[in-house]
Parts: C-alpha cells; structure tokens; sequence
C-alpha cells in the first residue's frame, strides 16, 4: 500500500479551513446586505468536495495496496506526553476507515449543494455553512483517529456541532429545547464511553488501536468473557448508544428534526448516528472477546429497531416518519453487531456480522439521505408544512421530487434487487448464523431473528405508508404553499424556477440534481457491492475484510430462504401500505377505531418523553429548585450569620465604650466593689 501519510491530513484539515473562512465571512457581513454573504457556500463546498476526493484517492490506495489487516498511520505530532501518558495526533487510513471518508465526504458534498437551495434566503446562510463544514471536520476527525483520545475528540466535536445545528433556528423555542435535549441525552452515553476508555488506559497502559486490541486478545485467551473485557466494552456501548440514539438514550433524535432538513440528512444518514455504529465496528476485537457484551448489544439493538418501526406506523410529520426509519435501521445495524460471535478460535461469522452490519450502514446513507433531502423538498415547497394530512397527490406537480422519493422508499423497504434489499438480507442472515451458535444464548437470537423478520416487514409498511399518503390520492395543497410559490412566503426562500406560476411546486435543480445523484446510487450501490455481481472485487465484503480485526475470511454465499422470505414480507409491507392508503383510504380510520389503545400507543411514542419526564425530569427539577432554596434559605443565610458575627459582637458591647470618663470611673468602682465582695465570701 502506498504511503497516505502525506495526504491524509487533508481529509479534517479541508473542511476546517473551510468553517474557519465561512465563519469570518459571518462575522464582518452580520448585519450588512453583502453580496458576500450569498457566497459564503463555496468555502464550504470546496473545502467538503475536496476533502471527498482526498478520501476517494486514499481509498484506492487501501483497496489496491492493502493486505489483509494493515493499516497505514501516520502521527503528525506527540499530543500528550507526561507520567505514563504519551498520545500522539495518529490518523489511520485502513479499509474500514476508507470505506466510512468515502461516505461521509461524498454524501456530505451533496447535502452542502442541496442546502445552496434550501437555505437561500435565510438570515444565518453564513452561519449555516460555517457549522456544518465543522461537523464534517469532527466526524472525518473521529474515522480517521488511531487511537481513542481523536475519537473522542471527534466524538465531541460531532456533539458540539448537533447542538449547533439542531438549534440553527435558536429563536424558536422548540429547537432550543431540541438542541439541549440531543446535547443532555447524548452526554450521558458520553460519560460511559469517556469511562471505558478510562478503563482501557488502566488495563492496556495505552490508547492506540493496535496496542488496545493486542492487550485484549491476551487477556481472552487467558479466560472467556473476562469480567473487565466486559465492563470496558458495555461503557464503549455506552458512548454508541447514546450518538446512535438506541433505547433508552434514543428520545432526542426524533425532535432533532427541529433543524433545517440538510442537517436531518446529515445527522442521520452520513454522520452523527453512524458514529456509535462505526466505534463498535472499530472495537469488533474487544466484543467478540465479551460474548456477554456482545448479546446486550444484539437485544439492545433488536428492539430499538421494533420500537421505532412500531412508532413509525402512526406519525403523521413526514420527517418523524424517517426519523423513526433511522432509529430503526440502526437498531437493525447494531443487531447484526450483537451477532458477532466467535466460534471456538474461529471468527469467521464475527467478521461476516460485522462486515453485513457495515454494508447496511453504507446502504442506508444513501437512501437515507435521499430521502431526507426529498422530505425536504416537499417542505421547501409546501411552505414549510410537512404534516402528511395537509397535502397529498403531489407526484403531479413535483415529478422529480417523486420519482427520487419512490427511489429511497423502494430502497428502505428492501424491495428485491435494490440496496436495502442485499444489506438488510445479510442482517437477518447473520442473526440465523449467530442462532445456530450452541450456548445459552441460542434462544434469544432465535427471538432476535423473528424480530428482525418482522421489523423488515414494518419498514416496508410505514415508508409506503408515508410515500402513497405524500404523492397519491387527489391532489392538496396547504395555503402555505401558494403564498410560498407567489414568493410571498418567509421561511427558506422562494422557488426561483417557478415563475410565479402554481401548477409546478418542483424544487430549484441546486435542489433536485442531488437527488437524481443519490436516487442512483440508492438503487444501484447494494447490487453493484454484493455477490450478485459475481465479481468478487468489487464486492463490500471483499474489500472490507482488509480491515484489522476483520481479516478472517467469511461465506457471503446466498441464503435462498431467507430472501425469498425477506421477498416476500416487503412486497407485502408495500401491498399493505397500497390497499390501506390508495384503495381503501378508510381502512386506517377504521383500525384505528377498532384498537384505540395500541394506536394511541403508537402514536404517542409508547409515552416514553412522558415517562421520562415524570421519573427523570421533574424530579431533577425539584431537587435543583429545593436545592437552590435551601441554599438560598439555609446556607446563604448561614454564611451571612457567619460574616455577620463580629458586628453582631461589636453592637453587644458597644455601649460599655461611650466616651464618658464619670461612666468609666463608675464602671471601675463597681468592679472593684464586686471584686471585694467576692473575696469577702470566700472568706
């Protein structure tokens, strides 16, 4: 493999010069109508478009150079070096590393071009770019670390930069509280991962990858499931639970919806989520030597992924729709990440869960982001309206946005022979290899496989569900939408291609073209990277296995049961959605009626926000308001009593000191008289 060291830094280095430029751009133009301020994407595109290259040149050095298990790094400078402590600045370029640049900068690229559009005429455009190049930095900052210390570096720059964006629109009340919802929520995963890493220091003496999982194979030889091994890696999930949003920690993703679309694109396809997804794939050597860490993460995962899917069925905001979607897919990542297991000395199903839950991931960023930025273009053009129940029939008047959307839909669901299909299949065919595994645990993957089968079928129901209730039936449009056609409208701009005219709603093609690109790809990645092709170099798999860690080679063959049986329950899931929504409208009703209380459970997200409000929220709200009485009433007051004795003491004998020399001659005479009178007594 040739030396990528010489280049590598490019890939953080681009879009942070990008943020640093963009946000000088909003400094010296707030408050000024400068036509700089309308420019202040290209910093941003440049510098994101050219970090994409730089990964794409790395890239083909790992997949053309690369043996199996080698990584190139490359440490620019010694961070930290004090005591015991030495951690350098190492960035590793290796196939898993490759694989997530190649996707993060390429998906990256056209949500900055798609966010030209959608972000026009909004006061803070300068501010916009400036943040999201900033996330691009800390997410490609994290893939690319070679040891713990730059993850978590990037680990929270990447939260930082959610808080950020999540509240772009600070002036509404809901998006503040969305943002310091998803900065709260997430610190809390933060705080597990940063003691895992502790705990790491404490067991290997060091942080780097290759020192870390050296260590941690010793310590599994010399006895299974070790107790520490464990611990370290439930505190590493810890950290992934909380960016991937899995249950419980999984209640601020759905309200990130509050900011601009692009970032919901960003957030849940290319970056922040799949970061916790990304650290257990890093960690793979550490999990598969704790079996017991490894099924927490499997039931963890498994039944975010039902829990969201049965949410998803009922909401009725086209972008909560997907973002249960999201939640749901990585439910279903993770549980192909439980299911990496080692059979005896042999890792040959460890390296084939994690490389399927891998797949998936890459899969879905395209899919996912396509169908985002799609949900976005429906908004852009109803007036910022994305409640499904106040349009429809819009394939009529936004033939492109449809067409994508009908791409992403077909794509997520699992349609046969699109991407979601070849990658969700892997999944559930990782978890029937890990349920053929003897021990214990054989029954809770075969639970697990039932539910990844039934999940499948639920996505397939909800995104036909969302799609034929957007784009078919008569064609309805909010008022909202008119006066945004007319220009009329606030919000994010008007449509430049429309002319003013009501009978085309499309999106600008600074809009549209993105999600041509992404349509593409979303139907044709998996295929093109599965063994379908019967190519054996371009397939995921065979690249992926380069990786360390996931060197053991795998069977990717076909299990013809399962797909066809995946076949089967996502054309079902698709007919479902078709007879309730665009045959027999009243069914839903009808259901609904018929079982009030499931549906209400559904609808209402099982009550989770409000469980967790009565046990967590309100009661921190009462011991902060008891404790800031208390200090107020108790200790303030005893502080002040403190601080005001000796005036206290000074005002008792004040008096005794009145300047009167009779008063002094008198108070000596009657202390002498009592003195005397004493010594009387005594004697």
């Amino acid at each position: 493999m040739s030396d990528v060291s010489s280049y590598l830094w490019l890939i953080p280095v681009l879009p942070l010069a990008a943020s640093v430029v963009t946000t000088f751009i909003a400094l010296f133009t707030v408050g000024k109508k400068s036509p700089l301020r309308q420019q202040a994407h290209w910093p941003c595109v440049l510098g994101v478009v050219g970090s994409f290259l730089v990964s794409l040149i790395a890239f083909f050095a790992v997949y053309s150079g690369a043996e199996p298990g080698e990584a190139s790094v490359a440490v620019y400078y010694t961070w930290i070096k004090a005591g015991g402590a030495d951690f350098g600045f190492g960035m590793r370029a290796d196939a898993l590393s490759t694989m997530m640049l190649v996707m993060i900068t390429f998906i990256g690229s056209f949500i900055v071009i798609y966010s030209i559009g959608y972000m026009r005429d909004d006061p803070g455009y300068p501010r916009f770019f400036a943040a999201v190049a900033l996330f691009i930095f800390s997410m490609t900052t994290l893939v690319l670390g070679d040891n713990f210390v730059v993850l978590f570096l990037g680990w929270e720059g990447v939260g930082l930069c959610s808080y950020l964006l999540i509240g772009f629109w600070f002036q509404k009340e809901s998006a503040a509280a969305a943002a310091r919802k998803a900065f709260l929520v997430t610190r809390i995963g933060d705080v597990g991962l940063l003691l895992g890493i502790l705990l790491l220091w404490r067991m290997c003496g060091s942080l780097d990858y290759k020192t870390v999982f050296a260590r941690v194979e010793e310590l599994a030889r010399a006895g299974a499931d070790n107790p520490v091994l464990v611990a370290a890696a439930l505190l590493l999930f810890c950290g992934a639970v909380g960016k991937s949003a899995q249950f419980p920690l999984h209640v601020w993703l759905p309200d990130a919806m509050e900011g601009p679309t692009p970032v919901s694109a960003l957030i849940h396809a290319a970056t922040m989520v799949t970061a916790g997804v990304y650290l257990v794939a890093r960690c793979t050597p550490l999990f598969v030597a704790a079996p017991t860490a490894q099924l927490v993460v499997a039931c963890i995962g498994g039944f975010t992924a039902l829990l969201a899917a049965l949410i998803a069925l009922t909401q009725n905001d086209l972008k909560r729709v997907l973002a249960y979607s999201t939640l749901s897919q990585l439910g279903y990542m993770f549980l192909a990440l439980g299911c990496a297991l080692q059979r005896g000395s042999n890792r040959e199903l460890a390296t084939f869960a994690v490389t399927a839950a891998m797949f998936h991931l890459f899969t879905h960023a395209f899919f996912k982001a396509l169908l985002f930025l799609a949900s976005g273009s429906v908004m852009h053009a109803m007036g910022n309206v994305i409640d499904m129940r106040h349009f429809s029939g819009l394939r009529k008047v936004m033939p492109t946005t449809h067409w994508t959307f009908l791409c992403g839909s077909l794509a997520l669901a699992g349609f046969p022979g699109l991407s979601g299909f070849w990658s969700k299949d892997e999944i559930i065919d990782a978890v029937h290899r890990a349920s053929e595994v003897p021990g214990a645990a054989t029954a809770i993957y075969d639970i697990l496989l039932v539910v990844s089968i039934v999940t499948a079928g639920l996505t397939a129901f909800y995104t036909f569900r969302a799609y034929f209730k957007t784009f078919w039936g008569e064609l309805k449009v909010p008022p909202q939408a008119h006066a945004h056609a007319h220009g009329s409208h606030g919000g994010h701009g008007g449509h430049g291609g429309h002319g003013g005219h009501t009978d085309s709603f499309e999106s600008p093609p600074v809009m549209t073209i993105p999600l041509m690109v992404l349509a593409v790809f979303a139907v044709g990645i998996g295929f093109l990277l599965s063994p379908a092709t019967g190519v054996e170099a371009l397939e995921f798999a065979h690249f992926l296995q380069k990786a360390p860690g996931l060197e053991t080679p795998a069977n990717h063959g076909f299990d013809w049961w399962l797909m066809s049986l995946s076949s089967v329950v996502a054309v079902g899931g698709i007919g479902l959605a078709y007879l309730m929504y665009v045959k027999q409208p009243n069914i839903p009703e009808q259901v609904a009626k018929s079982a009030p209380f499931l549906y209400q459970l559904s609808l209402n997200k099982f009550y989770l926000d409000e469980i967790y409000v009565a046990l967590i929220v309100r009661p921190m709200v009462w011991l902060a308001r008891g404790s800031a009485q208390a200090d107020e009433g108790g200790v303030d007051e005893g502080v002040n009593l403190v601080g005001n004795s000796p005036g206290l003491l000074g005002e008792l004998f004040r008096p005794l000191q009145n300047g009167l020399v009779q008063f002094y001659a008198l108070a000596t005479v009657l202390g002498l008289t009592v003195f005397l009178l004493s010594m009387l007594i005594k004697a």
